[in-house]
């Protein structure tokens, strides 16, 4: 089957950094689904695992965490899906990813593909979508069917991929939403998606949540990287929250959450699947409710870009947008060539 793998973890402008290669299909076995891959996305999980080192693969590494596809065979203990099933998810750290023609994945963390979408309008959604339903209702504890309606939620990285769909949802919780956006193409991709409020993140924050008349906001999501800590923690309420979903060396003081026993909580969707966890049908479970939501008209696709075909040149160039730091909404990649 067709692949795009690497062997040597190396700049996005050198034309070995991603391969087209060739590997056996595999076949799956206890609960894993066999799926035949239509559409992918990329994150910055992609580039980051990508980025250059010394380390030499003896295999060809498959990277990819986000597809669309439909179910082509079964292990012998599935019970959620069967062959002929359009099916969309973001995969598991731990084992081969998406950037194949076939690939196994656990039922557990896959979800029925949205009926209204495309494949690749699909692929936009899956990781995204954990990553902020997980951050805002799994850790934040904010209730997704509106019983804290009213409450602020500031996310910092508004217009990325996580803050897109996290725009979407929090608005469907009846939350009022600052999404942070510095450009003017951002600026109105947030306000497109539900945003209340934009704040500019290369500007004075605080200032700019105070001069709406908010002294604090009762949530904060970092959506992209720990630059802000400061400028969060002086804006989280007292006994409020802070998720973050970015892993850092920057200082973190911890004195001023410690005065106002604010929280701070780490969100990975990959943790599930990496370590089994007993809840880790609860992915499969949210990515079926984002279906709906969807095919109800309540939350759109964030996909910006669509290339085609899937291989190693169009997966080199999204990675190369990815990598500018100027992307907003998703890259999918879609349709393996047939030749």
């Amino acid at each position: 089957m067709k692949a795009i793998a690497l062997t040597r973890y190396l700049p996005i402008d050198d034309p070995e950094a991603l391969l087209d290669v060739d590997l056996p299909r595999p076949q799956p076995q206890g609960r894993d689904l066999l799926v035949a891959v239509k559409a992918v996305a990329v994150n910055p999980v992609d580039t980051k695992i990508r980025a250059p080192k010394d380390a030499v693969e003896e295999a060809p590494r498959v990277l990819g965490w986000d597809a669309s596809g439909v179910v082509e065979a079964v292990g012998p203990d599935v019970t959620l899906f069967q062959p002929g099933d359009a099916v969309f998810y973001a995969g598991d750290l731990t084992r081969p990813g998406s950037n194949q023609q076939f690939q196994l994945v656990d039922e557990r963390i896959v979800g029925h593909k949205p009926k209204s979408l495309s494949h690749a309008e699909a692929a936009a959604l899956p990781l995204t979508s954990i990553t902020a339903y997980e951050a805002f209702f799994h850790r934040l504890g904010i209730d997704r069917d509106g019983a804290d309606a009213g409450q602020t939620l500031l996310i910092i990285g508004g217009a990325g991929g996580v803050g897109s769909i996290g725009i979407q949802l929090a608005k469907r919780a009846g939350l009022t939403v600052l999404a942070t956006a510095s450009r003017p193409e951002t600026i109105a991709w947030v306000k497109e998606l539900g945003a209340d409020h934009v704040i500019n993140h290369r500007e004075p924050m605080v200032e700019q949540v105070r001069a709406l008349g908010i002294e604090h906001v009762d949530h904060i999501a970092i959506f992209n990287d720990m630059r802000h800590w400061a400028e969060a923690v002086e804006l989280i309420r007292p006994q409020g929250g802070i998720v973050s979903i970015d892993d850092t060396d920057l200082p973190m003081p911890m004195e001023l959450m410690k005065t106002k026993a604010a929280s701070l909580h780490w969100e990975l969707m990959f943790t599930r699947a990496m370590f089994q966890t007993p809840d880790m049908i609860e992915q499969h479970r949210l990515l079926c409710f984002i279906a709906d939501q969807i095919d109800r008209g309540f939350l759109r696709t964030t996909l910006d870009t669509e290339l085609s075909p899937i291989n190693a040149a169009n997966l080199r160039e999204a990675h190369r947008r990815i990598e500018r730091g100027t992307a907003k909404g998703k890259i999918a990649i879609s349709g393996f060539d047939a030749a």
